[in-house]
């Protein structure tokens, strides 16, 4: 029997700063929700607004995986391992913080919004040495399909993490379904992320920003009841 937990959009934990607006999925900072802690090894799933010109100033992570999804505008990326880079709707970046890394993020346009999912996996190996990369994805491959965009395999499509985990990017047509099934097994579950319209998974409507969590299965259905847009996350539940 599948185990399921929905959290609504409206549910999320907020924090605005001025320069930044983020609603969290999960405890994070200022947000604190016993029951909100993580989805197995997904720890983090922030949804950030960064104001224009503005943005995180140098600071430090270790012993995660950090992933950076762009929606909107452009991010631009410096870390303690040299890295100067943008990130763009279109783009996935990774980060490795192993044993400690540093970096900045900021909008380096002065005249629109940054909009960017920030993910945070416990991985399964400790104090690895750090390392960054990013890749640009072809959108139309996630066109009614799920676009793998990252796994644990350096041979795979997308990036890849120090975690048993799998990410799927897709853009369904209304009334489009389709099945997911593990990649990992018993031992994982998927989060499911919609980044727009409206979707089904079984009886559950799920709108725009709802998250909704899935274990205990060893595939679901999901249908588009609109055009939309979302990312599945299957991840390790014991962490």
């Amino acid at each position: 029997m599948a185990n399921t937990v929905l959290h609504k959009a409206a549910t999320r934990g907020h924090a605005n700063h001025g320069w930044l607006n983020s609603l969290h999925t999960f405890s994070f900072a200022n947000y604190h929700n016993p029951e909100r802690m993580h989805f197995g090894v997904l720890r983090v799933l922030n949804d950030d607004t960064v104001s224009a010109g503005k943005g995180f100033g140098t600071h430090p992570h270790d012993n995660m995986e950090i992933i950076s999804i762009p929606l909107e505008g452009d991010l631009e990326h410096k870390d303690s391992m040299g890295n100067v880079t943008t990130i763009r709707n279109g783009d996935v970046q990774v980060m490795s913080a192993g044993t400690g890394i540093y970096h900045s993020e900021y909008n380096k346009n002065s005249d629109q919004l940054v909009k960017f999912l920030q993910i945070w996996v416990f991985p399964n190996k400790r104090d690895v040495a750090p390392r960054y990369d990013q890749i640009t994805l072809v959108p139309d491959d996630r066109h009614n399909k799920l676009q793998q965009i990252l796994s644990p395999n350096t041979d795979d499509d997308g990036v890849w993490i120090h975690q048993n985990a799998w990410f799927h990017l897709g853009r369904l047509d209304k009334d489009f379904g389709t099945e997911y099934k593990m990649k990992g097994g018993a031992v994982n579950g998927v989060y499911v992320f919609v980044l727009s319209g409206d979707i089904s998974i079984g009886d559950q409507k799920l709108n725009p920003r709802d998250g909704y969590g899935i274990w205990d299965v060893e595939k679901f259905n999901l249908k588009a009841d609109s055009n939309a847009e979302v990312l599945l996350m299957e991840v390790p539940m014991q962490v």
